[in-house]
């Protein structure tokens, strides 16, 4: 007789209604766990700022989770980079998708069975994303991973495909004081205290690297032993600042890679007295900004990269129109971008960070940086725009859906600049509030996300730019204090 059907397997409403993406992966992984070291699995969620939410159920509960999925609070996506619900859901019931948030109801949590994973520093537990949806099953307009997958699927209407490759820096300090007297609580609470691990501004320096190997190869043993394709690691500019490089990948599956490296960086560095942060520009002194690179080719069905130009052809049309598409809606797309107050403190001059609109072949002082030579099959643009803090999901998302446009409407992008600081370029937004303003006024993630998704954002980071305009800076207690 064949043996009983996994619990995984038995008739449950994900697999009725076609939710659960792949049920016999599904049902594997029930009995792989049944007889292995797992205890407990953390059911979780990228949310709208792509940190990883969710509960914790033991191993056995797992098949239940398959069947049926995993109820949350659906506020936890009404959430600001404070912890506070700044929506409404005292006010009856809204309609649409908020409908579900009303009355900080449930919302449903729909895991990927691909996405599962043992966590190497604590190998009695493991991670397995889901994707949020409505407690009837319908997609969350504005929930991270469905968002991505949209614009993957508008990119695919055109027989073609993104890879992208990452470059990501970071800071890692050691924790002077963890911040966890009764005073130092809030919303949100205290930082941490921290001095350095290095001194800095030694770029790439080898005496350097040796100093922090401990600490690159504990987080890059972590990082391949979750399966993420490593490819360096690095001494970025300033003091305590790591760059970690990964191999290209189609956006999804980075888009899941970076939200679990970041997520691995803070927890395994914390388990070491460490503080790992990927803020843009720490307040401390003699620091230095952190950037997110994005490094993208177009492919066709044959796996062709569609960005390897001719000998004699500098840019390909399609790459022109791309890169057209992204400088177009660079302003609005800042808001996925670079979506903190702080992100816009690196939009410098001569700082190895973008401050205007524009592109240029291999300069590193422009927003994009093409790399592209006949008969490199690794021809690809760099897009130097972003903070290492932004949602993955949605930044991948704002890159395809602007490239996209691009291409729809038979863009082609502008000469390219040699001297990025001083060109007559648009600026990328000056700060936040720039950024909500040119995203509303902004077209194009109202066409092809609609108005659920774009009055969303607009209600979330207007919320956070209110809270930061009401706080008392030093920059003014220094100012004012004593002159008046």
């Amino acid at each position: 007789m064949p043996p009983p059907p996994s619990d995984a397997t038995r008739p449950g409403r994900l697999a009725r209604e076609g939710l659960l993406p792949d049920p016999g992966a599904a049902a594997t992984l029930v009995d792989e766990i049944a007889s292995g070291p797992v205890e407990t699995v953390r059911v979780l969620f990228a949310d709208q700022h792509g940190v990883l939410r969710g509960k914790t159920v033991t191993a056995g509960a797992l098949a239940s989770v398959f069947r049926s999925g995993l109820s949350v609070p659906g506020s936890l996506l009404l959430k600001d980079t404070s912890n506070r619900t700044v929506f409404p859901i005292w006010d009856g019931r809204p309609e649409g998708a908020m409908a579900t948030m009303a009355g900080a109801g449930d919302m449903l949590l729909v895991p990927d069975p691909a996405t599962f994973r043992i966590l190497p520093w604590s190998p009695h537990s493991a991670w397995i994303f889901c994707d949020p949806c409505t407690r009837d099953g319908q997609p969350l307009p504005f929930a991270a991973r469905p968002v991505l997958r949209r614009a993957i699927e508008r990119l695919a209407r055109h027989d073609l495909a993104l890879t992208v490759g990452l470059e990501v820096e970071f800071h890692v300090f050691e924790r002077v004081s963890e911040g966890l007297s009764h005073a130092e609580t809030g919303m949100p609470g205290r930082p941490p205290e921290t001095r350095l691990l290095d001194q800095g501004y030694q770029y790439l320096s080898e005496t350097n690297y040796d100093r922090l190997e401990p600490v690159m190869d504990l987080l890059r043993r972590h990082a391949q032993a979750l399966g993420l394709p490593v490819r360096s690691t690095e001494v970025e500019m300033g003091p305590s600042q790591f760059e970690f490089t990964f191999e290209p990948a189609d956006p999804m599956t980075h888009a899941d890679n970076m939200t679990m490296f970041r997520t691995m960086v803070k927890e395994v560095c914390a388990r070491e007295g460490l503080h790992a942060t990927f803020m843009c520009r720490p307040n401390v002194e003699n620091t230095a900004s952190s950037g997110w690179h994005l490094h993208q080719s177009l492919s066709d069905a044959s796996g062709a990269n569609l960005f390897m130009p001719t000998e004699g052809d500098s840019l390909p049309p399609l790459a022109g129109a791309w890169i057209a598409g992204l400088l177009e809606h660079a302003g609005e797309s800042c808001l996925l971008t670079t979506p903190t107050v702080n992100g816009y403190k690196r939009y410098r001059p001569f700082a190895l960070a973008p401050d205007r609109i524009e592109w240029g072949h291999d300069n590193r002082g422009a927003m994009i940086r093409a790399l592209m030579v006949p008969g490199d099959s690794a021809s690809r643009i760099e897009n130097r725009v972003a903070e290492p803090a932004a949602n993955p999901y949605f930044y991948f998302a704002s890159q395809i859906l602007s490239g996209v446009s691009g291409i729809e409407r038979g863009l082609a992008a502008p000469a390219p600049v040699e001297n990025p600081y001083t060109a007559e370029a648009r600026a990328l937004p000056p700060s936040l509030i720039a950024a909500i303003e040119a995203f509303e006024a902004g077209t194009l993630f109202r066409d092809m996300l609609g108005s659920e998704f774009t009055d969303y954002m607009s209600v979330l980071k207007r919320a956070e730019w209110k809270r930061y305009l009401s706080t008392v800076t030093e920059w003014e207690q220094r100012e004012y204090f004593g002159l008046f």
